[in-house]
């Protein structure tokens, strides 16, 4: 599939911070990705740098081919539905909804005024008196009715309850299914989405920790737990991201396939195997990520 995205050492600096650490990055066409990680990550900081609404410090940013700040042939073909959008003062549903018909040129109105209806939102209250539901409910209705190609959601469903926030997924995925393009999704509901998304990328104190499909994430990583001694006999020279011990009994999390002697010899040393869900994955791999800082921490101040 063709790359719709593609980024080159990108890299954004603040004063006193590294919001993007040498990002590089291609994303297909018509697949949806998950944007994963803690918060202040970096995951915002991209995205608003490759919708040109905010500006690298360094590196490269393509949207089909070309660069895309001050672009209209690439602009008016995303759409970047924010966390805390902010809109003119008093304006109301019905306009947010108006100019975005006008800015989007696949815009569809029919899809709009079901979605309308199925998030219960009023047109002609002013949206600084909507509650935070009601606001992210017109982001999402108007990411899903522009049918851009690339669309952006960043945390779209703050303030849903739980009946909205799978309406939000049914109608994602059916319109998908009807209206391929990209969209990428970031998301802290990890479990929930997990289905939703077919390649995974996780970006941890501003580096792309993780960039593959949701298929292969699931597989990277088991979870073991039993006699401690056995444990480490069979994790020794593997990469654990998470151990903990209590008494004689460890449980670690490890990455890569296990053989068929591994198995066996988790069968005889009655240790118990259980797959990591992508939501513990990812928890385990940014935490050892800390835990690894933290050793170089201590090992820099004890040579000092």
């Amino acid at each position: 599939m063709a790359s719709v995205i593609d980024t080159r050492d990108l890299t954004k600096k603040y004063k006193q911070s590294t919001a993007l650490d040498n990002v590089n990055l291609s994303i297909e066409e018509d697949s949806i990705y998950g944007l994963l990680g803690r918060n202040g990550a970096g995951k915002t900081t991209l995205m608003s740098i490759l919708t040109a609404q905010n500006f690298a410090t360094s590196g490269d940013v393509e949207i089909f081919g070309e660069h895309p700040y001050e672009n209209s042939r690439v602009l008016n073909r995303m759409c970047f539905v924010r966390e805390s959008q902010k809109y003119p003062e008093d304006s109301n549903a019905q306009h947010a909804l108006a100019s975005a018909r006008l800015f989007f040129p696949r815009w569809d109105q029919p899809l709009a005024e079901d979605l309308i209806d199925d998030f219960r939102l009023p047109l002609k209250t002013p949206i600084k008196k909507l509650s935070r539901g009601q606001q992210s409910a017109i982001g999402v209705i108007i990411g899903l009715a522009s049918r851009a190609e690339i669309t952006f959601f960043d945390e779209p469903y703050l303030g849903f309850d739980a009946v909205a926030r799978q309406t939000f997924y049914d109608r994602l995925i059916s319109d998908y299914a009807e209206c391929p393009r990209t969209i990428i999704l970031s998301s802290h509901l990890i479990d929930e989405v997990a289905d939703l998304i077919e390649n995974v990328i996780v970006i941890d104190r501003g580096r792309i920790i993780m960039d593959e499909s949701t298929d292969e994430a699931r597989n990277r990583a088991v979870n073991i737990a039993g006699d401690a001694e056995q444990v480490q006999r069979l994790v020794a020279g593997r990469e654990v991201v998470h151990r903990e011990t209590l008494g004689r009994v460890t449980s670690a999390t490890v990455l890569g396939r296990l053989s068929e002697t591994d198995r066996a010899f988790i069968a005889e040393a009655d240790l118990d195997l259980t797959p990591v869900s992508l939501q513990q994955l990812i928890v385990r791999t940014t935490q050892g990520a800390d835990e690894s800082q933290h050793a170089d921490t201590d090992i820099r101040s004890l040579q000092s």
